[in-house]
């Protein structure tokens, strides 16, 4: 069983550029000012406490100048009374994200004026040491401005009023971030080209494994891991190199629930967040868990995931719980409900000793590398020609349907359009995407196939009228000229031989 240490061959790469923390204790307006910082709704917002957990990246540009915000939880003080495990992992996500900042803003609630754990923040900052920047937010009306004064017993700097619900002061607010990133030079740091690393998404229910997955590939506690379901609610997305310098884009997702007739706003958006990550993503990998039977909800992520055109990878988490009964019931489970992703690489783990997960990597370039692949025409027309032989296409409307050539059109996915004279059906269309897994493989990557239909000439809507055929006649001049080229008279009868 293999359990080697990550860190030792890959590592998570640092956020490029510069890089601007939103820290403060609960329910200050911080996704809020993300949103109004970054020009768009990107961070989850609701109208209660603890909405955000794991911390969460965005970009945001002014004045041409582009940097990171990185969104995180309320932060609360040790003696919190009603602090629990989940608010000290929420405060210990916040606490990393001020570490590899350049610029941390402070959000109080200029309502409600210097709260004790504004001040317990505030001096938590003091003691390390990095660049704080004081945002009063909710100062939607202008005679809250004159009581900011207050916030200058947190030691932190002058105050400035903002209101991330309208937008007032957020361009002067947005003109000092870039001022002081300017004068701290985070902006000679490159940025971090994400455009060409390929993107791999977990996808899960609740309360499968995503997050301790996500973990253990990265090395480190990037997210938080909670025995309560739905713990994870936004998209958390995170960049590892390996030794050799290839790179994948991982994105932790909240657990896809079951339609139900009514949900809150927080599960709605947590859902549309996770939908924009695989549409996103290249590589798609469900996580399943093994020791429950597979369901309805499994199926419809599989096929959501084939929807959207990605790789797939099955991973049976928490394996260690699964003996050799279950192990057999998986299996007729699998064929049952999953039969439609047959094609798919499968990795058995168990995200709390680490078994296998080694083995999701490798498994992650064969579906890439499949996903994007390409064959050449003249190979496909050499299978195409085979495959018709073998099964010819079923009449349509009574006329034989001529297969005239393929062509891979696309590649992630393998795209190919068949030229033909008239429509095939489904089933017929299902027996070439067959045809072509036998002879290349495609090892975890779904196909497009389609006809397009090309008819015959005279069936053409728009084509010419075919030309007339010529009768062969004798034609000569009716002109009495006496030449020979005039018209001639019918022929004689010819004379039998006696």
């Amino acid at each position: 069983m293999s359990t080697a240490d990550p860190a030792r061959t890959r590592r998570v790469r640092p956020t490029g550029g510069a890089v601007v923390a939103v820290v403060g204790r609960p329910n200050v307006g911080k996704s809020t000012l993300v949103n109004r910082l970054v020009g768009r709704r990107e961070a989850i917002v609701e109208e209660k406490p603890g909405v955000t957990r794991d911390r969460t990246t965005h970009t945001a540009q002014w004045r041409g100048r582009r940097f990171t915000v990185v969104d995180t939880g309320g932060w609360t003080p040790g003696w919190e009374p009603d602090r629990d495990t989940l608010d000290a992992a929420v405060t210990a996500q916040a606490e990393h994200a001020t570490e590899q900042a350049d610029l941390v803003l402070l959000v109080v609630d200029a309502t409600v004026g210097v709260t004790e754990e504004d001040a317990a923040v505030a001096g938590w900052l003091r003691q390390g040491g990095r660049p704080v920047l004081l945002v009063a937010n909710k100062l939607d009306h202008g005679g809250l401005a004159a009581d900011l004064g207050v916030f200058f017993s947190l030691g932190v700097g002058e105050p400035l009023g903002v209101s991330a619900l309208h937008g007032r002061s957020s361009g002067d607010l947005l003109d000092d971030i870039v001022d002081r990133l300017e004068s701290a030079k985070a902006f000679d740091r490159p940025a971090d080209p994400r455009d060409d690393i390929p993107g791999v998404a977990l996808i899960g229910r609740p309360n499968v494994g995503k997050s301790s997955i996500f973990n253990r590939l990265l090395g480190e506690q990037r997210t938080i891991v909670d025995d309560r379901p739905g713990t994870t609610r936004d998209a958390v997305d995170t960049v590892i190199e390996l030794a050799d310098g290839r790179a994948y884009r991982f994105v932790d997702t909240a657990g896809l629930r079951r339609r139900k007739s009514k949900v809150d706003a927080t599960e709605y958006y947590s859902t549309v967040r996770t939908v924009q990550a695989l549409d996103q993503a290249a590589v798609a990998l469900l996580i399943i868990d093994a020791s429950e039977p597979v369901g309805e909800q499994e199926q419809k992520l599989a096929r959501q995931i084939l929807d959207a055109g990605r790789a797939i990878v099955l991973v049976w988490n928490k394996w260690d719980l699964v003996d050799e009964e279950r192990r057999e019931r998986l299996e007729r489970e699998r064929d049952r409900l999953l039969g439609f992703v047959d094609f798919a690489g499968v990795v058995r783990t168990s995200a709390v000793s680490g078994r296998h997960v080694d083995k999701l990597l490798p498994a992650v370039d064969v579906a890439l590398e499949q996903w994007n692949r390409r064959i050449p025409t003249a190979a496909l027309n050499e299978w195409l020609a085979d495959a018709v032989a073998a099964t010819a296409p079923p009449l349509n409307g009574g006329r034989t349907v001529r297969l005239r050539y393929v062509t891979q059109v696309a590649a992630g996915p393998p795209t190919f359009r068949v030229f033909a004279t008239g429509q095939v059906p489904a089933g017929y269309l299902r027996y070439l995407e067959r045809r072509l897994r036998e002879r290349w493989g495609f090892r975890g990557t779904p196909l497009d196939v389609a006809v397009r239909v090309r008819p015959r000439w005279e069936e053409r809507p728009d084509a010419p009228p075919a030309p007339a055929r010529a009768r062969s006649t004798r034609s000569g001049s009716t002109s009495g000229s006496g030449s020979k080229s005039g018209s001639r008279g019918p022929r004689s009868p010819r004379r039998r031989s006696t």
